[in-house]
């Protein structure tokens, strides 16, 4: 009897440890009680509890990543993690994150790792996006927002603060009291260097609200255009802020006829900020430009700024084609009026010149000096003489013609 109860008592102990303690196959253990709690709008904050079957004091390490295009996996060695949420990141209802136990040293291996729990984030509201064409125009210090209200009979909240997960500026949030509207733009003047860091905005409604980072602006450049030689300078007065960036200029322009040019223009730190082209005096220039950052700076642009207008259409230069034209139209003419008078007058221009050698040849055949004048040459014409007869006069006849 006794022997039979001491062989139960063991069996149940058995089974009491094989419940407790994991198997070596399932070692170790994955998090338990995965949960999220909303710090604000913006910030959620997800944590766990001890993985059963480890003891007090041990140390374990974690492992979580986003479940979204295969993000990068994060180690930790407490059991929470805090990340921004944002709804314009995500194309449904909340975030949806992988968490599991890793038992190898500094999580630099595969070999160790837990099954994969999950637990997805569900935003506060629904998910909708009740604005379009946001807007934030750095000036100074601080930043002009606006957009467009998808439906304009909705009561639209704007909140913001900078972005990040620190205590100091989770407690920075704003509400916009002020709002200023126009025919279609609706915007609010935020109290925040937009330079120092992301701006996180919350857009609400009663049943829905969009989260996201503005993406800042800068006034587009004021243009400046005059006449260099045979090109147009364009210059441009540096953006207020980002004195030590690289920035880009886009310019395009439409000039007489042509389809519309667009070109590049880098400018260093300390650069004239300039761009020449080549210019036409007889066409219209219209030009525009924007201006952004580069790679290595914050990412900070401009819209295309107003078409400024250079010179005017002139109706082209025709001088050349209408010499290529009639000079040779002249010069035609010329040749077929000289072709006509030389045909008409050759007998003058190049008369008939006799032979010499048939003078010689008549001479030595009749071997007399007096030679017949051959026909073919020239014979002068006599010249006409008047006959006169003079008289002898004497003074005798000529004193009796007296008397």
């Amino acid at each position: 009897m006794t022997f039979h109860m001491d062989f139960f008592i063991a069996f149940l102990t058995c089974a009491a440890v094989t419940l407790v303690l994991p198997s070596k196959a399932d070692w170790p253990p994955p998090p338990t009680r995965l949960k999220y709690e909303w710090i604000d709008q913006f910030t959620v904050n997800v944590s766990w509890e001890k993985p059963r079957g480890v003891q007090d004091g041990s140390e374990v390490t974690y492992k979580y990543r986003l479940v979204k295009n295969g993000e990068d996996v994060t180690c930790t060695t407490v059991r929470n993690f805090t990340v921004p949420c944002l709804t314009e990141e995500t194309d449904s209802d909340g975030y949806t994150y992988n968490v599991w136990t890793d038992s190898s040293p500094n999580c630099r291996s595969s070999t160790g790792e837990s099954t994969r729990v999950n637990i997805t984030v569900k935003y506060l509201k629904s998910r909708a996006k009740v604005v379009k064409d946001f807007k934030c125009v750095i000036h100074g210090n601080e930043t002009d927002c606006s957009w467009i209200p998808v439906d304009p009979s909705l009561k639209l909240n704007l909140s913001y603060r900078m972005c990040g997960c620190s205590e100091e500026v989770l407690k920075s949030l704003k509400k916009c009291h002020e709002l200023h509207r126009n025919e279609t733009r609706t915007g609010c003047h935020l109290k925040v260097n937009a330079i120092k860091g992301d701006i996180c905005i919350l857009v609400e409604t009663d049943a829905a609200m969009s989260t996201f980072i503005a993406e800042p602006e800068v006034p587009s450049p004021k243009m400046s255009v005059r006449e260099v030689g045979d090109h147009l300078k364009l210059s441009w007065k540096p953006p207020e802020v980002g004195k030590q960036c690289t920035w880009l200029y886009d310019v395009c322009y439409t000039h007489c006829s042509y389809p519309e040019v667009c070109l590049n223009q880098i400018v260093m730190p300390g650069r004239e900020h300039s761009l020449e082209v080549a210019y036409n005096n007889r066409c219209l220039y219209q030009i525009r430009s924007s201006v952004k950052t580069d790679i290595y700076c914050k990412k900070i642009s401009s819209g295309f700024s107003e078409v400024v207008p250079y010179g005017s259409n002139k109706p082209p230069d025709r001088t050349l084609t209408v010499v290529a034209i009639v000079v040779p139209i002249i010069l035609s003419v010329c040749v077929l009026l000289s072709c006509y008078c030389f045909r008409r007058h050759s007998a003058i221009i190049c008369p008939t010149i006799p032979d010499p050698s048939a003078i010689f040849k008549e001479m030595m055949m009749n071997g007399n000096k007096d030679l017949k004048t051959p026909g073919s040459l020239y014979t002068p014409v006599p010249e006409p003489i008047e006959s006169f007869r003079i008289t002898q006069i004497t003074e005798n006849s000529g004193l009796q013609q007296n008397v």
